[in-house]
């Protein structure tokens, strides 16, 4: 489900533990519900956000994504990278352990970039 994306971006361990425990809760098909996702207004707010996120990014299909597309997903992650947009708060205040330090968030970043660079297209336009 994922290999692709590892394989191509190559994170190194730490940035994969973080995606893993940040990251593919929402951003992946490896989505695992909580137990009170079966209570009516809950499932409707999680079934959404989890829908929005995969539609925004789904690292499952990273194959899938043309090189511009991935290059501007990768642009995208490090813009809510650095204004600290992701994990969603709503989000951390269940899965704590999906908040992100000030090191982790450079670790993430770092690799984003440097991957970005795989790509070769250069800076998105502002």
């Amino acid at each position: 489900h994922l290999a692709g994306f590892i394989n191509e971006t190559n994170p190194p361990e730490n940035v994969k533990t973080i995606l893993t425990h940040s990251c593919y809760n929402c951003h992946s098909n490896n989505t695992e519900y909580p137990w009170y996702n079966n209570i009516a207004p809950v499932l409707w707010w999680v079934s959404f956000h989890i829908k929005d996120a995969k539609a925004d990014l789904n690292l499952s299909d990273w194959d899938n994504y043309s090189k511009r597309q991935k290059d501007h997903k990768l642009e995208e992650l490090i813009e809510v990278i650095e204004e600290a947009e992701m994990p969603l708060k709503e989000y951390t205040w269940v899965h704590q352990e999906a908040r992100l330090s000030a090191e982790q968030r450079e670790a993430i970043l770092e690799w984003a970039r440097r991957t970005k660079t795989l790509y070769g297209l250069g800076p998105l336009p502002r």
